[in-house]
């Protein structure tokens, strides 16, 4: 295959993975509400994720704080991928795996959020940083890939990307993010 045959072929599975994000349309309106329905009532939603999935929070969190599509209030949101000086003590005097977390407990409440995003739906460091979520009583979102992974199992919802190639899955994580 030459080069103009793999950019065709990509566009062409990319497309075929936002296609099928038509089956998680009540999904995706059920996650929405969940998080305007935090903010309405003064919590925060936080994200996670490493590499693309720890960019892909950044993005997902600076939409909502921003003003994405129209002009309006800020709304709270934090990506925990943000500040190297907590996620290197951390993971210096914890290990990479408390990299979330520790975070969680520190800014969490019951009132907030959570999102992990991981293809794989099994990155440690987001599994944990979900359960601690969970005891602090936050409502939890999965953002993964088809298999969804131990995130299926312990988010209150999980977005599943029909797909396991990661990079169509994290296109469409920023897709769903969008919306």
């Amino acid at each position: 295959m030459n080069s103009q045959d793999n950019i065709r072929a990509a566009l062409t599975e990319h497309q075929s993975v936002i296609a099928q994000l038509e089956l998680l349309v009540p999904l995706i309106a059920q996650a929405g509400e969940r998080m305007r329905s935090c903010v309405m009532n003064g919590g925060k939603i936080l994200l996670m994720g490493n590499g693309g999935s720890a960019a892909d929070s950044q993005h997902i969190a600076a939409e909502i704080v921003g003003r994405y599509k129209k002009e309006r209030k800020g709304m709270p949101s934090i990506a925990l991928t943000t500040d190297t000086s907590i996620i290197t003590s951390v993971a210096n005097d914890y290990g990479f795996n408390f990299i979330f977390s520790r975070q969680v407990e520190a800014l969490c409440g019951p009132e907030d959020v959570v999102v992990g995003l991981s293809t794989s739906g099994n990155s440690a460091n987001v599994v944990a940083g979900i359960e601690v979520a969970r005891g602090i009583g936050a409502y939890t979102i999965g953002m993964t890939g088809a298999k969804g992974g131990k995130l299926a199992e312990l988010c209150d919802l999980n977005l599943a990307i029909p797909s396991t190639d990661t990079p169509r899955i994290q296109e469409a994580h920023i897709v769903v993010g969008h919306i």
